[in-house]
């Protein structure tokens, strides 16, 4: 086991709103004047959300008072619940509300707030909002705003980095755009390269070239991009590295000249160029190149003169086993908390101090690194549809109990929900061990108890790809899940018939409960038997939910006393039937199901979603009641019972009328674009509406050729599910 221990430890207690600190060694430690150290009375936290939620707990800590903000949506959020103060600052989308530096600011004069706490995303960025607190009189909890501006430039943040010795993906980072010569410099440093947007982030204007042939069409495309994210087409051309790693440096500076680094992270594995696991510390290092990324690391903040968390990202090349910048994140990152698991400080808790002016509460030598840590980031979307975000309620949610090695940074709690409008990130699941090894385990076993329903999540993923031998021997590249995608994607099984026997008992004893309490009442005796004698006997059908064409799997269930049953599996695809005799099974709350089936006892969580009761019965798998099992190893299987012939009759009916009249919203939306009006004569395939979901567009096209009756949207509004979008008649 790794470990580093600080030879100088602060004992540290809070006087009101002032700290002492004291050195174990006299002589190693700060010579500080309490009276200077007085922390903010009050600050506001400009964000939503899971990191919201994680700064006011420190807020709390302190006995410091929080004044949170929220959009119209977010009225009943949990980080508006636990803030001292709230207070509304406009409609939901970001721009109308979370965006908007004149509404933070006046509710920072209402509240007597003295600082702002930006967190990461929205405005933690932004140089002219934290210049326009200067000049309110308020604190901004980041770096000075020359930092960020300096390091918000890909180009002039190479340029500064050069200068000050750190070293740089090779490339062109000038203002000459010319195409001619920006091919001219790929060439010097040979193909591949990657054109990157200079303002650019997320993936977005970042094209990877192979060959010449290929570089002028990729260099317009990136320029549009670039243009239409950050209204800015200038680019750089680097190297690209064929097998990188993806490895930052957590810095911290004061407003004294200090600056650290508390050692570094690995978030390597990513979809669509954005983190969704992260380590500390990056597995297969040597201490040597550990230290000199911290080196550099620091070298990097001190170029621009940082105060404040800071992280420096490096892109590790796996065959050379050399780093280059890449960029600096003038905030707090999302993965902060691997950080603080390893060096058992309080991150948020230093930028408080950092930012009243405090000194940094440890020097290079004292922090410490302990063990390994892994973040696993829950998101609402479906990694099997291309990760594509999702939407919806919490239905039901259970996460696992917290303990000294495991936190759940959360922001949403069951019954919230995940709008269309904001990222979704619902939650982190923290994990620390000895080593990587225990910490991975620790992981693994809280993955398999985090059990999620209501829409679609990325647990399970997480789960599968934190079992992939490749990962757990530390094989990590930014490509990992493309090079490992049918290790990660295994295709979808038939449910076992012991877990479809435990869905059926679950149906069966949630629609015919056990009487269990004595009664004096003679029909309480006879569960098992109906009039006439015969055996209780239920028929249960499932089809699975993303098999909608194959064979519907039937179980029959037979009450053979109180809490007794026999259960028969169909065979499918000719397979055998199974059966299953004197199965003991009991609900043991409306979502768990105790049963005994070949000795082995089981407690299994079960719980249904029925349908929403304005959605016509069809055979796709959300109009139709289904439940989700949770079984071995975290797996969940979700299984859909279908409705009654009948009921599917009457359904067709509605949707086939709807479909010959109209284009309904696929799912709650924003109308990015309206293509239609009133009269007009559209073809097959044309484009009616373009939707926008989780920063995600959907473009709605005419399934059959027609003439425009009513169009029931328009730019810009908010559309729930359902919703009929464009009325058509047929030709």
């Amino acid at each position: 086991m790794e470990q580093c221990y600080p030879k100088c430890l602060l004992n540290r207690t809070l006087n009101g709103n002032h700290y002492s600190a004291r050195s174990s060694s006299q002589t190693g430690g700060w010579n500080l004047d309490p009276a200077a150290l007085s922390l903010c009375l009050t600050f506001n936290v400009c964000v939503r959300g899971e990191i919201a939620c994680r700064v006011i707990k420190t807020a709390r800590k302190l006995g410091v008072k929080t004044v949170a903000v929220y959009s119209e949506v977010d009225e009943n959020a949990m980080h508006v619940k636990m803030a001292d103060e709230a207070y509304c600052i406009g409609p939901a989308p970001s721009a109308e509300s979370y965006l908007r530096v004149d509404k933070i600011i006046d509710v920072c004069k209402r509240s007597g707030a003295q600082a702002v706490h930006p967190g990461y995303g929205f405005l933690s960025e932004n140089a002219i909002f934290a210049e326009e607190l200067a000049q309110a009189g308020i604190i901004f909890i980041g770096p000075p705003v020359q930092a960020i501006i300096s390091m918000g430039s890909k180009s002039e943040s190479k340029d500064i980095m050069i200068n000050a010795g750190v070293p740089c993906v090779p490339g062109y980072h000038g203002t000459n755009q010319d195409p001619d010569f920006l091919l001219e410099q790929a060439e010097k440093i040979m193909f591949p390269v990657l054109i990157k947007a200079v303002m650019g982030g997320g993936g977005k204007g970042m094209k990877i070239v192979h060959q010449r042939e290929e570089f002028f069409d990729a260099l317009e495309s990136a320029k549009r991009e670039a243009m239409k994210s950050f209204s800015d087409d200038r680019v750089l051309v680097e190297k690209y590295i064929v097998r990188p790693r993806h490895v930052e440096v957590q810095v911290f500076g004061d407003q004294h000249g200090n600056v650290v680094s508390l050692w570094e992270r690995d978030c390597s594995v990513q979809r669509r160029h954005q983190k969704i696991i992260e380590e500390a510390p990056a597995p297969g290092l040597s201490e040597e190149t550990r230290a000199d990324l911290g080196e550099k690391a620091v070298a990097a903040a001190k170029a621009v003169n940082y105060e404040g968390a800071g992280t420096v990202e490096f892109i590790y090349d796996n065959d050379t086993s050399k780093f280059y910048f890449m960029e600096m994140n003038t905030r707090l990152q999302v993965e902060h908390p691997v950080t603080e698991m390893i060096t058992k400080q309080d991150l948020v808790q230093w930028q408080l101090e950092v930012a009243s002016g405090n000194p940094l509460p440890l020097e290079q030598d004292e922090i410490p690194r302990v063990g390994h840590a892994f973040e696993a980031r829950i998101y609402a979307e479906n990694p099997r549809n291309n990760f594509l975000p999702d939407v919806g309620p919490l239905l039901y949610l259970s996460t696992p109990e917290p303990s000294e090695s495991l936190r759940i940074e959360e922001g949403f709690k069951a019954g919230s929900k995940i709008e269309v409008f904001y990222d979704p990130l619902i939650s982190k699941v923290v994990a620390h061990g000895r080593d990587r090894t225990e910490a991975l385990r620790v992981l693994r076993k809280a993955l398999e108890e985090y059990h999620v329903v209501g829409l679609s999540t990325n647990v399970q993923f997480l789960r599968t790809l934190a079992g992939n031998e490749d990962f757990i021997d530390g094989s990590v590249e930014t490509a990992f899940i493309d090079k490992h995608y049918n290790a990660l994607f295994p295709p979808i099984s038939t449910p076992s018939p012991e877990l479809l026997a435990q869905a059926a008992l679950f149906v069966a004893l949630r629609d015919q409960p056990v009487v269990t309490a004595p009664s004096t009442s003679p029909w309480a005796s006879l569960y098992a038997r109906r009039f006439g004698s015969d055996v209780y006997h239920r028929v249960v059908q499932f089809n699975v939910e993303h098999g909608e064409e194959a064979q519907p799997l039937r179980v029959h269930v037979y009450a053979t006393d109180k809490g007794c049953f026999d259960v028969e599996v169909e065979g499918a695809d000719g397979k055998p039937n199974t059966k299953l005799t004197s199965v003991k099974a009991s609900l043991a709350s409306p979502t768990q199901v105790t049963s005994t089936i070949d000795n082995k006892k089981r407690i299994t969580t079960i719980v249904s979603q029925r349908p929403p009761p304005d959605v016509p019965a069809s055979h796709a798998p959300n109009t139709a009641e289904r439940v989700h099992i949770f079984h071995s190893e975290g797996q969940k299987t979700t299984l859909v019972i279908p409705p009654p012939k009948w009921v599917l009759s009457l359904g067709g009916e509605v949707l086939e009328a709807a479909a010959k009249k109209g284009i309904r919203a696929p799912m709650p939306s924003v109308v990015v674009e309206v293509k239609v009006n009133v009269g007009d004569k559209v073809k097959k395939g044309q484009v009616v509406v373009v939707l926008e979901s989780m920063k995600t567009e959907t473009v709605l096209r005419a399934e059959r050729d027609g003439v425009v009756v009513s169009v029931g949207c328009k730019n810009g509004e908010m559309v729930p599910e359902g919703k009929e979008l464009v009325e058509m008649d047929a030709k």
